[in-house]
């Protein structure tokens, strides 16, 4: 059926338009910069011409002066557009790269969340170059892909699968949202520091005395009011009472004057993390949806009844006035002002500070502790929208049906989503009550492996949210377990066999959670005798059922084809097959029914040259 829309050319087509504005971005840029180098010029020659000539006045000064300026703020925003301009190329350059299948090596092929130890993420290809996180993930900030990393290894009831799907096809078609997202939140991921920034919100106030907050600015109203009595009277009292007021003001801030550079230093550190925050939160505050989901999450950012950019806001100018007065002077320095007569300038640098450092404090009281939820949405829009510009890219892949009943996965020409599409091969696999295992034979590089690997990929997407590599996929809430690949280790003196062993453990003990288990094993026991491999495979299986769980077994060992026998109907044999052509192994991938009836392995000796 045709998807109504053309991926590829509407990619194109905007790349083209970001491209052109670049290019125009980029000619203006160079004509501001020959603009702002006359205006300079310009304001050498009347400074020559006004105050060594003496022919006009000065004050024309202003004139060029003021004309730099405005370029300057308009060069700024020029270069500001530019840039996004840029990430916008560079955002669709990407999303024609997975299109066409050449993805693989220039996404993120993050290998922070990779585990040795998990139960099928090293065995699915989930994290790592050429992987299933580097083909889907478009977020840009940490938390975005801590999100994306977690749906994409964690298992969820259904009405979160079905949650996502909802809000993700929403989100499929809002290209316009999904550009500005990942545009802003390049410029997000090499600056903020989410531990970092979450740390501070949520760390314990400093200055906690409410009644030093209230104090702070009747000291500054009684300073101010007592220098202009002095001003209009200059009465005997009234430089008494300016002086008692100074130095309790002094007396104030000196008390307060540690608190008060660490509450300063910390909030200026904070402060750009949060101006680059609130821009993608601003963004999202923008956008009206349908979804209950993303419905939810756009309501539930708002703290006292304001949304978190203008809490944001709050901040930054608080911060930024702050900032306009330059550095604090040493308080100790206030009483030696005071002998010299200057009185105002001391006192506004100690009382500037010590009282925007308790206007910061309570913003982190009141608004620190939503930091981690406002960081979280972020993540969570952006794991959202790379799933949905999965399924953009992707308009033939539909989304699952997911069932509350099961266990059972159904898929009808299944395919492995970081295979070309050109180049994979579809197959049916049909698992539940009967049958609950498949025992897959067949040759070496028959296709065993990976139509383990096509299966388990397609229900982490399934259970992501995400549209599946599939004609149709119907299936329940699967917790996956995979042995598949399972190598030895020198540190921990662990045999390939050992760890083999260890992993089905724990894939049992996974049976024993709140959904059923999807378990995909390659080769099983291959590390063993054959006679004890053969016992001990069908005791894993039989465990493994007897529990609820349902999945795949491969093997080369014909002999454990049997327990297929044995289980039926409950089990059934499939199998790859094979043909030797002109001295070269030929497969067609194709999954068919029963045991297979021959071995490759020796045919391959013999097409390399082996005398055998």
């Amino acid at each position: 059926m045709s998807p109504g829309y053309d991926p590829h050319s509407e990619y194109t087509l905007r790349r083209e338009a970001r491209l052109n504005d670049v290019q125009q971005s980029a000619k203006l840029f160079f004509r501001i910069a020959q603009a702002r180098l006359a205006t300079a010029i310009t304001f050498v020659l009347v400074a020559w011409m006004g105050w060594w000539r003496g022919l006009f006045s000065a004050s024309w000064l202003l004139v060029p002066a003021m004309g730099f300026l405005i370029l300057v703020i308009i060069h700024a925003r020029l270069d500001e557009k530019k840039k996004r301009a840029e990430k916008a190329v560079h955002f669709y350059d990407d999303g024609l790269a997975r299109i066409e299948d050449r993805w693989a090596g220039r996404g993120n092929s993050e290998k922070t969340f990779v585990d040795a130890s998990h139960l099928f993420a090293p065995d699915l290809d989930i994290f790592g170059e050429a992987s299933l996180f580097e083909l889907l993930c478009t977020a840009r900030t940490r938390s975005g892909e801590r999100t994306l990393a977690s749906w994409l290894t964690s298992a969820v009831d259904r009405s979160e699968v079905l949650a996502r799907q909802d809000a993700v096809e929403e989100l499929r078609h809002r290209l316009d949202l999904r550009e500005d997202l990942a545009t802003l939140a390049s410029k997000i991921r090499s600056s903020i520091h989410p531990d970092r920034i979450i740390g501070w919100g949520e760390s314990p106030p400093v200055l906690t005395s409410r009644w030093a907050r209230i104090a702070a600015p009747f000291l500054a109203t009684g300073t101010f009011s007592a220098v202009g009595a002095v001003w209009y009277s200059g009465t005997d009292d009234a430089w008494l009472v300016l002086a008692g007021l100074l130095v309790l003001a002094s007396l104030f801030g000196l008390f307060y004057r540690k608190r008060v550079l660490i509450v300063i230093a910390a909030a200026e550190e904070q402060e750009h993390d949060l101006e680059l925050l609130s821009e993608i939160l601003l963004r999202l505050e923008k956008e009206e949806f349908r979804s209950p989901r993303l419905r939810e999450l756009r309501s539930s950012l708002d703290t006292d009844g304001l949304a978190p950019s203008s809490q944001i806001a709050r901040f930054t100018r608080l911060s930024s006035v702050h900032t306009m007065r330059g550095s604090e002077l040493p308080f100790a320095l206030v009483l030696l002002f005071v002998l010299q007569g200057i009185l105002i300038l001391p006192f506004s640098f100690s009382m500037w500070s010590t009282q925007f450092a308790f206007a910061l404090e309570a913003w982190r009281r009141r608004c620190g502790s939503s930091i981690r939820h406002w960081v979280s949405i972020v993540g969570e829009f952006e794991a959202m929208c790379a799933l949905a510009g999965f399924a953009y890219e992707h308009p033939e892949d539909p989304f699952p049906d997911v069932v509350e009943e099961g266990p059972v996965f159904e898929g009808d020409d299944l395919g492995h989503p970081l295979i070309a599409r050109t180049r994979s091969v579809a197959n049916t696999v049909r698992l539940g009550v009967e049958p609950q295992l498949l025992v897959v034979s067949g040759s070496n590089m028959s296709g065993k492996t990976t139509l383990l690997r096509t299966v388990g990929v397609n229900t982490v997407l399934a259970l992501a949210g995400a549209p599946v590599r599939a004609r149709r996929l119907r299936l329940s809430p699967l917790a996956v377990g995979a042995a598949i690949q399972i190598q030895d280790s020198l540190q921990a003196g662990a045999s390939q066999f050992y760890a083999e062993i260890q992993r089905i453990q724990h894939i049992i003990e996974l049976t024993g959670g709140g959904l059923p288990v999807l378990f995909l094993l390659d080769e099983l026991l291959h590390g063993t005798n054959s006679h004890d491999r053969a016992i001990g495979a069908e005791a894993i299986v039989r465990s493994l059922m007897r529990r609820g769980a349902i999945g795949l077994a491969t093997t080369h060992d014909l002999a454990l084809a049997k327990i297929a026998e044995a289980l039926h109907p409950s089990a059934a044999n499939v199998h790859f097959e094979d043909q030797l052509k002109d001295g070269r192994m030929v497969f067609d991938y194709r999954m068919k029914q029963g045991v297979v009836q021959h071995s490759n392995a020796l045919g391959l000796m013999k097409s390399l040259g082996l005398d055998v």
